[in-house]
């Protein structure tokens, strides 16, 4: 294992201010006026004391962020994304509010990222640029996948990308990070061994003890009992697997698992899983050419993230197994593969193309074998349920991990995380990544295995933990964690008040009243017009039209006659429509009443 060690120290910065004002700034808003007294109040209390402060990935999967604090300096762990939900109706992803370190920019020594999912290092293209572009250091693969993505922003700043292999250490002022293996579910995953003024900190990173994995070596014990012989003040665990009782599933097996598909299909294998599962990806590739099939590869992250690792020798093919689609009609259907995208049932992946006949080669159809390698993800079962129909329904026959185990979180299970624990020895303890119920779960797990509860710090997103040598103190109050909405090319400028019109139409739909009055006399010229869309189909509902239309022309005439303005007329006209579409639909449609002046 390498163990050279880079110095890459900077000059100290200046101290950040806790004086924050009450405004959006770049999408982001700042802290509350009344926090700022607080904070400040907090701060002086626990000067000599590791401020951490996670702004995303605490009671939720995704959105990792962490920020650790010694006097003026700061490091950032991952820089994380999230997908968004059915409560988000037209977000791109969910991002985190980096409010709390804006003022503070010039003080933040490096970003650290553990791997390259892009619940890690998603956010990196809508955050840099916007707390003074620091640089980054991970492993060849995070930063590979990071510098490739960020070419799709090309005004953003020229990245300061370092990349760590295994072992390396940095210094970044007060704090000096060693990466260590980890076993995950994509190579290149590092642990993070953290030296502080106050002690030693251990940061899992996502992992599980794999000790048979296909195409990473083991989890390297030795490795971890010498790193806990150091002396662990905090350990900062991956939870996402708490609730489950036992060990992960290796590799190895799900491999055996696939390879009796591939043994037994007859047809085409459509394999699809996520673009980012790169051992899964190289096991099918591998399965592929045990049985002779070549591969065409579907989606444009699928063909990135495999040009990425094929490059940095994570993913290995042999000549001649990788061939465009239109070149797979020279062979029988039982000697192709086709590795996709879309095992979620994400509208525009590529097998709900295929699956929805607008793809350019392929169309699923009987004789075809389609291999769903993946979890879902939470708030996506009724779209991997309607991939499901729609693959049966076609023909095809379908395998996933309700039916045999073909996929595997990467993600410690009960027994694991014990290890770790027993491994790490640490005083203090705080469970990171997972939702809440995954969090206390491994705080119980913690507390059996001897840590007191006292020193367990069980935390949301946005509240400080000020860690001492011996003590560790949890802020009362949370610096801003809201979430930040990515819609298109905006950042931030969707919030609550925007996703509830967006549902609010979804639920009811949009009914538009365009009424045209004279400026002299405040009379109507014609009748008003009306637009419905998601409310009423208007060829069919003409009597409702036409009683609206008198209201609102009663509205207007007597509004003439007391010569009310425009900004008087309008909201009556939406209070009064709304009450009478409801007492007759039943329905709250969006009303939208337009009053133009001619």
């Amino acid at each position: 294992m390498n163990k050279e060690k880079k110095s890459l120290n900077g000059n100290p910065q200046t101290s950040r201010s806790s004086q924050n004002s009450h405004r959006v700034e770049n999408g982001f808003q700042n802290a509350r006026p009344d926090n700022n007294i607080y904070f400040q109040e907090f701060e002086e209390k626990n000067a000599d004391r590791l401020k951490i402060v996670p702004l995303g990935g605490l009671g939720e999967v995704g959105r990792n962020m962490t920020v650790l604090e010694w006097k003026e300096q700061a490091i950032i762990i991952d820089m994380g994304l999230n997908f968004p939900e059915e409560k988000t109706p037209g977000v791109d992803y969910v991002i985190p509010n980096i409010s709390y370190l804006q003022k503070q920019k010039k003080n933040i020594m490096g970003v650290i990222f553990t791997h390259g999912h892009y619940d890690h290092i998603g956010a990196v293209p809508y955050i840099l640029d916007k707390i003074g572009n620091p640089p980054l250091y991970g492993s060849p693969l995070a930063m590979g996948i990071t510098k490739k993505r960020q070419e799709e922003f090309p005004l953003q700043p020229k990245l300061k990308v370092n990349e760590i292999k295994e072992g390396e250490r940095i210094d970044l002022g007060y704090f000096s990070v060693e990466f260590f293996h980890e076993n995950h579910n994509i190579p290149d995953n590092y642990g993070l061994f953290i030296e502080t003024p106050v002690g030693n900190i251990v940061h899992t990173s996502d992992f599980k003890f794999d000790p048979t994995p296909t195409n990473a070596p083991p989890t390297d014990f030795e490795k971890l009992k010498e790193i806990g012989s150091r002396g662990i003040l905090l350990l900062m665990s991956d939870s996402t697997g708490a609730e489950a009782e036992g060990r992960s599933l290796s590799e190895k097996v799900i491999c055996e698992n696939l390879e009796k598909i591939f043994q037994k299909a007859k047809g085409r294998i459509f394999a699809s899983t996520f673009a980012s599962l790169i051992n899964r990806i190289q096991d099918i590739i591998t399965l592929s050419e045990k049985h002779g099939r070549k591969v065409v590869l579907e989606g444009y992250g699928m063909k990135t993230n495999i040009e990425i690792a094929r490059n940095l020798g994570f993913i290995k093919t042999k000549k001649g197994t990788v061939i465009p689609a239109e070149k797979s009609f020279d062979y029988p259907d039982d000697k192709i593969t086709i590795l996709s995208t879309g095992a979620q049932g994400e509208g525009g992946a590529a097998l709900m193309r295929i699956l929805s006949k607008q793809h350019r080669h392929f169309q699923i159809k009987k004789g075809d074998a389609v291999v769903l390698s993946s979890s879902i993800i939470p708030g996506n079962e009724r779209a991997v349920q309607n991939l499901k129909d729609d693959i049966m329904r076609q023909g095809a026959d379908i395998f996933h991990s309700q039916m045999m185990d073909i996929h595997a979180k990467g993600h410690a299970q009960q027994e694991e995380l014990k290890e770790m624990i027993r491994m790490m020895k640490p005083k203090f303890f705080m469970p990171v990544h997972g939702q809440y119920s995954m969090m206390a779960s491994h705080a119980k797990i913690a507390e059996k295995e001897g840590i007191p509860k006292k020193n367990i710090a069980l935390i949301d997103n946005g509240f400080i933990t000020a860690l001492g040598a011996n003590e560790l103190t949890i802020s009362e109050k949370s610096v801003p964690t809201s979430a930040v909405m990515v819609d298109g090319s905006g950042i931030g400028d969707v919030g609550g008040v925007v996703l509830h019109d967006r549902m609010e139409l979804a639920d009811s739909g949009i009914f538009v009243v365009i009424s045209v009055i004279d400026k002299k006399t405040r009379k109507l010229k014609n009748s008003p017009d009306i637009i419905s869309r998601g409310f009423v189909y208007l060829r069919e509902s003409q009597m409702l039209l036409t009683e609206v239309r008198k209201k609102v022309m009663q509205i207007i005439s007597q509004s003439a006659k007391k010569r009310k303005e425009v900004k008087e007329i309008k909201p009556e006209i939406k209070n009064k429509v709304e009450s009478f579409l409801y007492s007759k639909t039943g329905r709250r449609p969006i009303v939208l009443p337009v009053v133009i002046e001619i």
